[in-house]
């Protein structure tokens, strides 16, 4: 346990999402390792190198000295090159290495949370996935917490193993993306002031959530119901979440998604659903 109750339920997701994915890879055979995901260019094994180096980083491990190859076209802008670096260095690894190390800075994690003495507002080192700063203890260990479980889901379809929908990291999944919404809605699909959209959510983790914007153009999110919405978009929640964490096109899953009332507005949200880099 953490000194600080309000940690304990990001660690207790982050720990649950990590054991699930070393259950996932142990029994790998080396050509699984290859396997690709949703994440662009990255195999099941280059996802497992992520969390690795992340955690890692968060140790406070030095990073690798290494050169990445030129012709990495998913490595686009600094962000995507400082999560590279990590995967690039462990592409010749094998199965057994992998899950080695992977086993071996679970425990050494497992071990710094446990011990954690700082409060919730500490300002402490971050990394990716929303590139290097200072946040609060308390956002960093959710954003791990989100980024290992979206990570686990990833493994997950990869490798036609699907579960844990419902899991903590789950639910602190959906407030993460919750948190996106309205400059989803208010500034990046450009709703009209004054205005409502309504998200339906069905499935393992079920929700409504409506993003109102003033008449500023400023956009916030609650739980009430609102009466005569500007659009209503209802999915699943597998769905909602692939498209928040930018793993899916709204094109690949228009079969899944139910809209109401504005459909160009709509659109645009869908356009510019993905919460994450």
């Amino acid at each position: 346990m953490t000194d600080h109750p309000s940690l304990q339920p990001y660690v207790d997701a982050w720990t649950q999402s990590m054991e699930a994915i070393s259950e996932l890879v142990t029994p790998l055979v080396e050509g699984e390792w290859n396997g690709r995901t949703d994440c662009p260019g990255w195999s099941v094994r280059d996802v497992v190198s992520h969390i690795i180096g992340v955690e890692c980083e968060l140790l406070g491990d030095p990073r690798p000295i290494h050169a990445l190859p030129r012709d990495i076209r998913h490595v686009v802008d600094e962000t995507s090159r400082h999560m590279e670096v990590q995967v690039d260095v462990r592409r010749h690894h094998t199965g057994p290495e992998m899950t080695s190390e992977f086993e071996y800075t679970l425990i050494r994690r497992g071990r710094q949370l446990r011990n954690e003495k700082r409060g919730p507002e500490a300002e402490v080192n971050s990394v990716v996935p929303f590139g290097p700063r200072k946040l609060p203890l308390e956002r960093q260990l959710m954003l791990r917490a989100f980024d290992v479980w979206v990570h686990e889901q990833d493994l997950r379809r990869a490798l036609d193993k699907p579960g844990n929908l419902d899991s903590p990291g789950a639910h602190v999944a959906r407030d993460v993306m919750l948190a996106g919404l309205p400059k989803v809605v208010a500034k990046d699909a450009g709703a009209p002031l004054n205005s409502a959209v309504v998200f339906d959510v069905s499935g393992p983790v079920e929700f409504m959530r409506t993003v109102r914007v003033d008449e500023e153009g400023r956009g916030s999110v609650d739980g009430s119901v609102s009466l005569g919405p500007a659009a209503t978009l209802a999915m699943d929640w597998e769905t909602y979440f692939r498209l928040a964490a930018g793993r899916v096109r709204p094109d690949a899953v228009a079969d899944r998604v139910k809209t109401d009332g504005d459909a160009e507005l709509a659109a645009e949200i869908l356009r510019h659903f993905s919460v994450t880099p």
